[in-house]
């Protein structure tokens, strides 16, 4: 049902959404005003008539989303916040782009009241969107029951022919359409133009014939200022069970004399003579700024009231829902607080010593089954890998188009997958996790970025975590990942060592709420390590900890002669280094460090406990590029590291070929304490990678 409007001035109301907008964007002297020029009039028919939200209350869980995937129209999003009452003041409009503002360049989650997705870059809007309407159907299969609704909201947005280019929104469009998500409606601002001129120039696409094919419901509008045209689109596409676009035909800088269907309009200020002009042609004062007038301000400013009768309505309907379901309504208030149940990690598996050898994706496996069954909010899947990554809640059901089960099948849609489990995050009520080969991280970057940044809770189930994934080759096989993803700020990567870090890492995971934790698992079984049963709970909580001592073995106390720090697989191989070591009399120290991030961010006192300043002699062990470790290793240190693509081959060959055994880590070792060994250590298999002299590269 539409939400009733009040008899306003439709006209004065579109235009005061564009002239903030244009105000806004001249005040900072930088930003995009052409789309929310061109796109008011929509946004404004949307606004008003059919999303159901709460200004006073911009949290409020049965809200409908609205997502402008279109991010760069920035001001277009934050004039209809300001208008519509929440709680951005008209001082915030005139900081646009500057230094602590909550107006930033593209809009930003948990910064600005009503922004739901951090957008900008091209795509992820659209993606987020799709996971915000899969959210939303789960939840309401959960806790809706007969005579009981509680769960019942729409996915909105707007999206640009930017955004329609980029893949992401390909792989999302595919899926949503798979899934049936009926409850998401997109406006497309087709505008026809874009930053470097018109899209004629890279673009010739039936977008919505492309549409069609996906089996979405398409509709068109041939002007953007009919109002009425607009909302009988929108009430068509509600009645449709197929997410809908709506192709709008709008012109870019709208009503600018000069700039108007120009990709002047798009990326820069229009200037203060041609701003004169267009209020102008608006019929406004060309001399008022930031001007709001009256009715304009009544009008939207409606939406508090009717938001707060939305809201208590609801309250309403879920005070009768508590009263039938009251273990239900508890969960659901749980679930979209983001709280942990009491006791939820109690059947979290643990190894012993004498367990078999346990690949790390396995002993993942048996920690999402455990956790699963405390937490139904668990849920997500794997871009066609789920028998490789293991990320399946066995008996949990798949979601699909007839069915709102656990267990996600993304395709091979690795960017959308992690667009999907953002708008997921964004929705609130579930812990999304998301799967595939570590190395294919690089295709979901841009959607793990947005996630850091944003603080939201998702995990990555990233495994084949190196080259000990063996026979599928370079092309598979994680070396620069390790440290690329270290760099990316809030966001965790843990490499755990051995079954029980590999328990310990899912529980921190779980744990985190102000951020993404990936966790990078093998494909290679390893031996359960001594110590870590009880050590890597509260080990992997600050990122790094001593494994093993010499005065555990010699009982004395006496600082190590070396340091050994190791991640992942090669955390056993720097414990049998440590044994050969000792049967020598060198007292080392094995220290794991499957997470960077954490063990940064420990006291100092707590970092000097586990690498003593004094202790200089150090060997850092890892299966990827050296690049960082020096931080932690010092330059009387040495990094075990592999500096170049990996190999075809089996895992235990390609270790040994490069370096990765207990005997050449001890050698480095001895080498390190005499003086001998300083720096990389990247020993070169006999074997030449592709592109490489003596393979067919070209020579320089």
């Amino acid at each position: 049902m539409t939400i009733t409007a009040e008899r306003v001035d439709h006209q004065l109301a579109i235009d005061t959404i564009r002239t903030l907008s244009i105000d806004g964007v001249q005040q900072a002297n930088s930003g995009h005003p052409g789309a929310p020029m061109g796109a008011a009039p929509m946004a404004y028919v949307l606004w008003t008539r059919f999303l159901r939200h709460a200004p006073s209350q911009p949290d409020w869980p049965e809200r409908d989303r609205f997502v402008l995937s279109a991010g760069h129209a920035s001001m277009l999003l934050y004039s209809l916040l300001h208008l519509t009452g929440y709680d951005l003041p008209i001082d915030e409009l005139k900081r646009f782009r500057q230094f602590g503002s909550r107006t930033p360049g593209h809009p930003e989650y948990g910064l600005t009241a009503g922004v739901d997705a951090t957008t900008g870059p091209l795509g992820q809007g659209f993606a987020n969107a799709v996971g915000m309407a899969i959210a939303e159907r789960r939840l309401a299969s959960e806790f809706n029951r007969p005579d009981h609704t509680v769960v019942d909201h729409w996915t909105y947005g707007i999206c640009s022919d930017g955004d329609l280019q980029e893949g992401i929104s390909a792989e999302a469009a595919s899926l949503a359409a798979h899934l049936h998500l009926g409850k998401l409606v997109f406006l497309y601002d087709d505008n026809h133009i874009q930053l470097d001129g018109p899209t004629s120039w890279a673009w010739s696409e039936d977008v919505l014939g492309r549409f069609d094919a996906y089996g979405w419901d398409t509709r068109q509008v041939d002007d953007g200022n009919d109002l009425e045209a607009i909302g009988a689109a929108i009430e068509a596409a509600r009645g449709d069970p197929r997410p809908s676009l709506i192709a709008v035909r709008t012109h870019i800088g709208f009503g600018s004399p000069n700039r108007q269907d120009s990709q002047k309009a798009h990326g820069q200020p229009l200037g203060p003579d041609e701003v004169k002009l267009t209020k102008q042609a608006y019929g406004w004062d060309p001399e008022r700024t930031f001007y709001v007038p009256d009715e304009a301000r009544a009008a939207f400013s409606a939406a508090i009231g009717r938001g707060q009768e939305l809201v208590d309505e609801w309250r309403e309907r879920m005070d009768r829902y508590a009263e039938a379901f009251p273990g239900e309504a508890r969960e659901l208030e749980r679930r979209l607080d983001g709280a942990l149940p009491d006791g939820w990690a109690e059947k979290l598996p643990a190894y012993e010593t004498d367990a078999e050898p346990l690949a790390t994706r396995n002993a993942s496996q048996a920690a999402i089954q455990a956790a699963a069954a405390a937490l139904p909010e668990l849920f997500g899947g794997a871009a066609d890998l789920s028998e490789s990554n293991l990320t399946d809640v066995k008996g949990g059901g798949d979601f699909g188009p007839e069915e709102s089960g656990r267990n996600l099948r993304f395709g091979v849609r690795e960017h959308a997958m992690g667009g999907v489990a953002n708008g997921i995050a964004y929705h609130r009520g579930f812990i999304p996790y998301v799967g595939t080969f570590l190395n294919f991280s690089d295709y979901m970057r841009g959607s793990v970025r947005l996630a850091a940044l944003s603080r939201i809770r998702v995990i990555y189930v990233w495994t084949h975590d190196s080259v000990g994934l063996g026979e599928d080759g370079p092309t598979h096989q994680p070396i620069e990942h390790y440290a690329a993803l270290r760099a990316m700020p809030n966001l965790w990567f843990v490499r755990p060592g051995d079954p029980n870090e590999a328990v310990a890492a899912w529980r921190l995971a779980i744990e985190r709420r102000d951020g993404p934790v990936a966790l990078a698992f093998t494909r290679q079984k390893l031996p359960v390590l001594e110590g870590t049963r009880d050590k890597a709970v509260e080990g992997l909580r600050r990122g790094g900890y001593v494994l093993l001592d010499a005065a555990d073995e010699s009982g004395g106390g006496a600082r190590p002669d070396l340091i050994l720090l190791a991640t992942g697989s090669e955390l056993h191989l720097a414990v049998e280094a440590h044994r050969q070591l000792g049967a020598e009399g060198i007292r080392s120290r094995v220290v794991s460090m499957p997470c960077w991030e954490l063990f940064g961010e420990q006291s100092e006192d707590y970092r000097n406990e586990v690498l003593p300043p004094e202790a200089t002699r150090r060997v850092s062990i890892e299966a990827g590029t050296s690049l960082g470790w020096d931080r932690w290793v010092g330059p009387e240190g040495a990094m075990v590291a592999i500096e170049r693509f990996g190999a075809s081959a089996p895992a235990a060959e390609i270790f040994e070929r490069f370096g990765f055994t207990a005997a050449h880590l001890a050698e480095v070792a001895r080498g390190v304490l005499t003086g001998r060994q300083k720096g990389v250590v990247t020993p070169q298999p006999d074997h030449v990678a592709p592109g490489e002299p003596g393979q067919g590269a070209p020579s320089q």
